[in-house]
Order: C-alpha cells, then structure tokens, then sequence
C-alpha cells in the first residue's frame, strides 16, 4: 500500500486496483464518454476559433494529466462550451481566427490560466471561488449561453452572412438549403435522444450517418462547408513563443476569468461526483490537476480545458467507479487521431453547429429568474445585471462577471456592516426573541438585553456602539445592560476596543453590563486585552443563568450571578 505522503503527490496511486470485472465495467462507461469526446472536441474548437483537431488534442493529454492527479476521478475533462467562448470571445480583436497568432494567443492563455490555478492549489487558495455565488454565474452562464446558440445560428441554418444581415434582407439565396437540413435534422435528434437514451452516444452516431450522406451526395464538391481534412498523428509539444507585455496585459483579464469560470465548472461536476461516492471534495488538488491539465494543453497548441458536466453525469450515469474510465476514453481518443480523423472529413460544419447547441440549449432557463426574485430580490437583481452586462459586453464577457461580483461583494459587505441587532424578550415557548416583533415585555425592570448575529469585528462594531449608545440614550431609566453573546463566534481587534469603549459606556450611565453566552475564543482574546475579567462585567455560562439574575431585583451582584 503507497503511504498517505506518497498518495498527495500522486493521487493515481489510491485507485483501487483493476480487477476483471472493474476494468469492464470500467470499459463501458470509458467508451460511452470517448465516444463524445470526439466529436465535441471538434464542435469546441470551432467555437473557440481554433484549428478542428486541438479540440481533439484538448481530450487526450489533458484528460489524462487531470484525471491523473485529480481528486476527483470520474469528470469528464476536455474542451467545453463555456471556456471555448470565453476564448474565442477574449481573443477576437488581437489575431485572425485559426490563425498562427490566434492559436499561440489561444495556448498562452491554458500555460497562463494552468498556471494560476496550480498556484492557488499549492497555497491552498481553492475557497476564493466561492465569491462566484449562484446568481452571478447562473447569470453569466444564460448569457453566455445566448451567446453560444446566437453565434451558432448562421452555421447551423446554412447562412452565407450574419444572421444580423440576412435579418434585415431575408432571401433563400443566402441560404444553403442543404446546411439547414443537415444541422436543423442533426438538432432535432440530438435533442431527442438526450431526453430519452442519455447514455447512447447519439453525437457519433448522428454525426457518422450525416458524414456518410454528406459523402455520399457529393455536398463537399458542390461547395459544402466541411470539416475537410485533418491531421492525423500525435501532437507535437512547443512552446507557443514569446509574449511581450502589451499582449500580456490584453490577456491578463481574460485569463483570469477563464481560470475562475472553468474551475466553476469543475466544480459543479466535482460536488455531484463525491456526493454520489460519499468522498470529501479536494478542491485544492482539483485545482493543482487542471492547472497541470490547462497547461499539458497549451503545450500540445490546443486551448484550455475544464470539466464538463454532462460528461460527467454520463460518465457517473454509465458505472465509472474510478479513474480506469477516463484512461479508456482517452485510449479512444488516440485511436481516433491516429487512425480515424479521415472519417470526419465529409461531416458538415452545420452538424458541428447542431452539437453545441444541443449542447447549452439546457443552459438556457429563463425560470431561474422568477425563483431568485422569489427568494431573494437583491441576489436577483445581481443575476440580471450579470446576464445583461455579459450580452451588452460581447466579445468582453468578463465584465458581466467582474460587475458581477463586485455587486454581489458589496452587497456582502453592507450586511456586514448592517448586522442584525435586537432586542430580546422571553417568548412563552422559553425561547429568546425580538420583543419588538413578538410582542414581548422586556426581561425585567429597567432592563436592556440585545443580540447581535453576527461576529464583532471591524465590519459590525461601529453598528452594535451605535445601537447601544441611541438605546441608553432613548432610556436613561435602564440599569442594567445583557449583551447575549452566544452568536458571535469571533473578534478582532476593532472588536475589542469596541467591547471595552462599550463597557466604559455602560459604567459611566451608572449602569451594570451583563455578558451571556460568551465563546471561549471571543473571553481568552478579552482576556489577554485586559478587560476580563473585571467587578463591573457579570458574566454567565448560560441564558437560564442571566434570565434568572436579570428577573431578579435590580440589586443583583456578579456574586449572586455566579
């Protein structure tokens, strides 16, 4: 058995170990996802602006590098809808599609992003993902998604020009009827067999038999639009040449923005995958895999890869239980480079449209709004703007992220500094609750008990003084003040000061301060402050304890409440 020491740098060495009956099983499923990995890569590229065949370099060694080194072994990794947007979105502008410099920006950008996400692993960074919230990339992955199917359009019905341009002067002249019917038939089916044969690999299928009736109606020598030919062969491995700093600061945004985006979607798939195999999610080691991954890709001149979700709830939904499935997808890959790229030379570049629209057709889900607005208007009006940024932006999507989550940051931060406040009463069911809402006398005479739900640091200090100070203020009857401190789990130092200026408070009203609940963390840092303990702070363990001293005579002493 490897040693724990061994199995962190090397996570391939915990797989379980190949029986005849697991490397079957294992086989099955492998196929079943090899089988779309083909085909998808391809339609990708497309959209990315690459050459065709990256796409399929894209699905041999950076599946293998990840699936290697991941925590997560059963994720579908390779090109995806999203990431291959982000990219051709990012580069448009800064080189001609397909061409050299398109292709090296393209590489620079998995070398680049890999990289970033290699060090945020190593530094165990993997928590800052978690200032994407839902709203935003729900958001941004419906735009995006709009994006996807509106770019694909032209291609899909058979256009000679912009689907802006035919628009504005529809004729069937601009239409190659025979595109329509291959794409638009191709569409139809795709869309058909997901709902009711998910784990039969239509895409091959579909785009085998249109290749063969492509082929065979001669539609490449009329002037069909086809994948042509490809490359057949291994990848050659080269570095994508230099980069000087004004393209790097071009790139330097995208980059970013694809690192985070990307490892979302690795993300949604990883959490399903250790769910359904009661694991816990190494996001760390996620990170340092698909980093390895982006930048085995770049380094094969094909562009960056992530985890795609429907591959990988097909690979679950076939009985991969290990990383074996993976290794058989990728065989197949090989195979199809080095021997079955002729194969797709007759296949029409409206089919390839057809794939990625059935692709992120289910991306698009206008309902999810409605939800949100119910739940939370706030978050709500986050993912609109986030969705109409990213459409108002195109090319520029990472703006619709970035105004994203700075809205969602700051809406985060007014919380903070808007903490919940209030003062409690003895409800008849035993609880503590807001006397005010409830309709509660106050726990005694001249009284006055507060919570704060929230941790008292720089972010909630100034609020709870200044609710303190106003409440003194209003009631200057009161003599005795409980601060029922059970819900805050943390102070700084801000904290600190605040608790000792509201103390002097308190003393110079000619008040008594009573502390309820107080977290050990919270007493030990009051402690080494010099505040506690002190004759003029009684403090409990308790509520029974304080409610039972408070409801007591105003004449309580720390004594008689310890």
């Amino acid at each position: 058995m490897p040693t724990p020491s061994l199995v962190r740098w090397f996570p391939f060495l915990a797989w379980p170990r190949p029986t005849r009956a697991l490397l079957l099983g294992e086989l099955s499923a492998g196929l079943t996802v090899g089988l779309m990995l083909v085909p998808q890569g391809v339609a990708y590229a497309a959209l990315a602006g690459m050459p065709l065949v990256t796409g399929i370099y894209a699905s041999l060694l950076p599946a293998l590098v990840a699936v290697l080194w991941s925590s997560s072994t059963r994720l579908g990794v390779g090109p995806t809808a999203l990431t291959s947007l982000l990219i051709g979105a990012s580069l448009t502008g800064l080189a001609q599609p397909g061409s050299a410099q398109w292709v090296a920006l393209a590489a620079w950008m998995a070398i680049l992003s890999g990289g970033l996400q290699m060090v945020m692993g190593v530094a165990r960074f993997g928590w800052i993902m978690q200032v994407v919230t839902s709203p935003v990339l729900s958001g941004f992955t419906q735009a995006a998604a709009l994006l996807i199917l509106f770019s694909q359009l032209p291609a899909l019905l058979g256009l000679h020009e912009s689907l802006f341009q035919w628009l504005q002067a529809p004729a069937m002249a601009s239409v190659d009827g025979a595109a329509a019917a291959f794409g638009l038939g191709s569409l139809a089916l795709l869309v058909v067999a997901k709902k009711r044969w998910p784990r039969f690999p239509a895409v091959v299928v579909i785009m085998g038999a249109a290749a063969a009736l492509s082929g065979a109606i001669g539609y490449a020598a009329h002037g069909g639009t086809v994948v042509g030919a490809l490359p057949g062969g291994l990848p050659h491995f080269s570095w994508p040449g230099a980069l000087d700093w004004g393209m790097f600061g071009e790139l330097t945004m995208p980059v970013l923005i694809v690192t985070l985006v990307s490892f979302l979607e690795t993300a949604s798939s990883a959490k399903v995958d250790h769910q359904k195999g009661g694991t816990r999610w190494d996001e760390n080691q996620d990170l340092i895999a698909h980093g390895m991954a982006k930048i085995s890709s770049g380094l094969c001149g094909a562009f960056a890869t992530s985890a795609s979700f429907s591959r990988s709830a097909i690979n679950l939904y076939a009985g991969a239980r290990s990383g074996w499935a993976t290794l058989f997808a990728t065989a197949l890959v090989l195979l199809a480079l080095l021997w079955l790229t002729p194969a797709l030379f007759h296949v029409p570049q409206s089919v390839l449209a057809a794939v990625v629209v059935a692709a992120i057709v289910n991306l698009i889900q206008p309902a999810l709004a409605r939800q949100l607005w119910r739940l939370s208007r706030v978050e709500a009006v986050i993912g609109v703007a986030t969705f109409a940024l990213t459409l108002a932006t195109a090319p520029r999507l990472y703006w619709g992220v970035l105004v994203g989550v700075l809205m969602n940051l700051t809406h985060f931060l007014y919380q903070r500094l808007h903490p919940r406040i209030i003062e409690v009463g003895l409800h008849p069911d035993g609880s503590l609750r807001d006397r005010h809402l409830w309709h509660l006398p106050a726990l005694g005479p001249q009284v006055l008990a507060l919570r704060m739900d929230a941790e008292l640091d720089f972010a909630s200090a100034r609020a709870i003084e200044q609710r303190l100070a106003a409440s003194l203020h209003q009631q200057p009857q009161i003599r005795d003040v409980c601060l029922f401190a059970q819900p805050i789990n943390r102070i700084d130092i801000t904290g600190v000061e605040t608790f000792s200026r509201i103390a002097a408070l308190v003393w110079e009203q000619g008040s008594r301060l009573h502390i309820s609940g107080l977290k050990l963390p919270v007493e030990q840092a009051l402690e080494r402050a010099g505040i506690l303990p002190s004759p003029n702070i009684h403090g409990y363990r308790t509520e029974q304890q304080a409610l039972q001293c408070l409801q007591k005579t105003p004449s309580v002493t720390g004594q008689e409440a310890s």
